[in-house]
């Protein structure tokens, strides 16, 4: 087997930052508002290589390219291309994708970081607020109940679509070290964490290869299909979320636990009708964030490509979708039970000051009848 360093012909680095923009985005407007403009060039997101039967997005997704810009990658001026895509439960991904051609793999991890150096989560470049606003500009009345982002998720993908050989999946890993690609770290790490970063690894034809971590991935796909970066475009859209909820529902519990103590230290006689306005405000909260989660759960579809099905279960996993997810069950489930011992004590409330009423309208008709000539 050769030694030789492998060189990447073609490829890409691909940094993204996802937002949580508004409670939903209605993406015919948003369609609307982007053919409106001078420059063209939309698409909604579908799966490339995949048959919709297989898998497919519950609302696709709307991209659209975004004016080039610059970056400065160890000294060198590197031109990008950034793009925005929406979706419908209120998420913005912004990607800048820096192209790359013929550049040894050890060139590649190079730039790769760089790229991170440069506009990564410990960077706090302000190229990403410069693009969020612009999209906020071109698409503010299609965000529905906009808001402005607290929470962000960054991930970062490098991409290689030809080396100068074709390897297949086992050789590759022998030929390329992509520790460290996916660590970010250039002193040797122990065996240990080397396995742990390496896990989960994907390949569904022989000359293909995904590798996931935390934040980054690794794709080898010579045919240059984008499915799997839509798969986790869609997990961290999820993430984020998620997070969204189980911080809103952090912030309402405690709200919730003061207004039930102050309704309760109120006169009997009010307490009745705060109980039952406090109670259809849970119900409320309980049922926005349901259906805000339905879309949320329902952004991608997966039932016959078990090779997507694993990639996105996976990815689902390593971002600890489902331990937030069950957080915010959990606040939900408190939530409900507040609302229905609410709704127990309103109605507690007003059949005690029925039945007061009645024994004092008993009491009137007993006093008028004494007093009556």
């Amino acid at each position: 087997m050769s030694t030789r360093e492998l060189r990447v012909l073609s490829g890409a680095v691909i940094a993204s930052r996802f937002f949580d923009v508004a409670d939903t985005i209605d993406l015919a407007k948003a369609e609307t508002l982007w053919a409106q403009q001078p420059r063209s060039g939309l698409s909604r997101g579908r799966l490339v290589s995949t048959p919709p039967k297989a898998v497919a997005f519950g609302v696709p997704p709307l991209d659209i390219p975004l004016a080039r810009v610059a970056l400065q990658l160890d000294g060198v001026m590197v031109e990008a291309d950034p793009t925005v895509r929406l979706f419908d439960f209120g998420v913005a991904r912004l990607a800048v994708r820096v192209a790359v051609d013929d550049l040894s793999f050890a060139a590649f991890t190079r730039r790769l970081i760089a790229v991170d150096r440069c506009i990564g989560p410990a960077a706090g470049a302000a190229l990403w607020q410069e693009l969020l606003d612009h999209v906020r500009s071109l698409f503010a009345a299609a965000f529905l109940r906009a808001s402005r982002p607290a929470l962000e998720e960054d991930y970062l993908i490098g991409f290689v679509r030809s080396f100068d050989e074709t390897p297949g999946a086992e050789e590759l890993q022998q030929r390329i070290d992509l520790v460290p690609l996916l660590s970010g770290e250039e002193r040797p790490l122990s065996e240990g964490a080397r396995r742990d970063l390496l896990r989960q690894r994907f390949s569904y034809y022989s000359d293909d290869l995904v590798v996931l971590t935390w934040d980054r991935a690794f794709i080898y796909e010579p045919r240059g299909d984008s499915d799997v970066i839509d798969v986790l475009d869609v997990a961290n859209a999820q993430l984020l979320e998620m997070r969204y909820y189980d911080g809103l529902l952090d912030q309402e519990l405690p709200r919730i636990y003061d207004v039930v103590e102050e309704t309760r230290r109120t006169r009997p006689l009010l307490s009745s009708r705060r109980f039952a306005n406090l109670a259809r405000r849970l119900y409320g909260l309980v049922a926005e964030v349901t259906e805000l989660r339905e879309k949320v759960d329902n952004a991608l579809q997966v039932t016959e490509d078990v090779y997507l099905a694993r990639i996105y279960t996976a990815a689902l996993d390593l971002f600890r979708v489902a331990a937030v997810s069950a957080s915010v069950d959990r606040k939900l489930a408190i939530i409900r039970d507040t609302y229905a011992a609410l709704y127990e004590e309103a109605s507690s409330s007003r059949a005690a000051l029925m039945e007061a009423t009645i024994v004092i309208l008993i009491l009137i008709e007993i006093i008028l009848a004494l007093v009556r000539p």
